[in-house]
């Protein structure tokens, strides 16, 4: 298969596919949201009743569980049918759909026993797929809350849902839940971890005694920047077997962390590290699952790597990937079936500004290179 060579190549040690479709390593790309409707009379029913509008879909996170890639799908504005959807990697796809999942019943806006909004999905060591939901809709028009704040589990292979976790009484009516971790303690007991920017907070959720709490953070933690804006999670893990949160806000000028064993036993008063001082408005995108923390600076397409087993500065910042379309990277995944980390992109900033004319341009490529 033809490859183009992206710009500054010798830099990013990558290449860039040019063909939308084809082998697993080709890039997969659509324009706004193609659902798989149960028949055509719900799918007309669905656009004339203003619950489907194309253009108002977009991917913003993503996991990959062998060839079946999972969407989260936010309800920014009305006519989103499904907020967590799946479709595949196998070769020779060409033209995308998404098959809302687990099922259609789970995608009811305003029923509280299903998903509302999905704003962030993470897929554990287990092939369990973890999703936050705001329970907020409409919010890049006029915000309506449908439902509290929930995390829900479900089974990769059985498509069940396994859990679902309540966190009403854990966030405020001003949170604002934007990213979700999960660690799992050497005993085997399970733990969610979930961004409330808002109140300059982590929730912690003891999944296996079903008990949770809110650790508010040092407001050294909020210095210097304008507003809490964004509160970015990345969840570490060390060789040697110990788990590290790394967390900041994006207007903010500094890096921090704590142990994930003090996340867990309640202790995280005092604990919070230093970590040092970043060079730009950082977004955090993801990891590797290992010790590596995926970023770009803001507006910017060209993505580095920091390896948390060296210094936070410049000097060790990699340039792992740049989009050759500018479209900006909003998740870095790790694709385990074919060994390699995939990164899903778009025109995110035109979205936001109702600028896309047919939908968002939307990107699942490969990031080839040292990572």
């Amino acid at each position: 298969m033809p490859f183009a060579k992206a710009t500054d190549d010798n830099k990013y040690g990558l290449f860039i596919n040019d063909r939308m479709c084809g082998a697993n390593g080709s890039v997969i790309q659509w324009t706004g949201g193609q659902f798989e409707f149960p028949c055509p009379s719900t799918k007309s029913l669905f656009k004339s009743s203003g619950k489907y509008i194309s253009k108002n879909v977009i991917a913003t996170r993503a996991q990959i569980s062998g060839d079946t890639v999972y969407l989260a799908l936010p309800r920014y504005r009305h006519g989103v049918p499904a907020t967590l959807v799946k479709t595949n990697l196998q070769p020779g796809i060409c033209y995308v759909t998404f098959a809302p999942y687990p099922c259609w019943n789970m995608q009811e806006e305003g029923n509280c026993k299903a998903m509302q909004s999905v704003v962030d999905v993470v897929v554990d060591q287990n092939e369990v797929i973890w999703l936050l939901d705001t329970g907020i809709v409409n919010t890049l028009e006029r915000p309506v809350r449908k439902c509290s704040p929930k995390v829900w589990a479900v089974s990769s292979k059985s498509s069940k849902v396994l859990k679902m976790i309540d966190l009403d009484g854990l966030s405020t009516n001003t949170s604002r839940l934007q990213y979700l971790a999960v660690d799992y303690a050497p005993t085997g007991g399970c733990f969610v971890y979930v961004s409330d920017a808002a109140n300059r907070a982590i929730i912690i959720f003891n999944v296996q005694v079903d008990r949770g709490f809110r650790a508010v953070l040092p407001r050294a933690v909020t210095a210097g920047g304008r507003n809490r804006d964004v509160l970015y999670l990345a969840l570490i893990r060390h060789s040697c077997g110990t788990a590290e949160l790394y967390f900041t806000y994006l207007s903010t000028n500094r890096m921090f962390s704590i142990k994930a064993e003090y996340l867990r036993t309640g202790v995280a008063d005092g604990r919070v590290l230093d970590v040092g001082k970043k060079s730009s408005r950082m977004v955090i995108i993801g990891t590797n699952n290992g010790n590596s923390i995926f970023f770009r600076n803001e507006g910017s397409a060209e993505v580095y790597r920091w390896d948390t087993n060296t210094t936070f500065k410049e000097d060790n910042f990699k340039p792992v990937y740049r989009s050759t379309t500018c479209q900006l990277a909003t998740h870095a995944i790790s694709d385990y079936r074919h060994h390699t980390m995939r990164i899903l992109q778009s025109n995110f900033p035109d979205f936001m500004q109702n600028r896309m004319g047919c939908g968002a341009t939307q990107q699942l490529t490969v990031m080839q290179g040292c990572w």
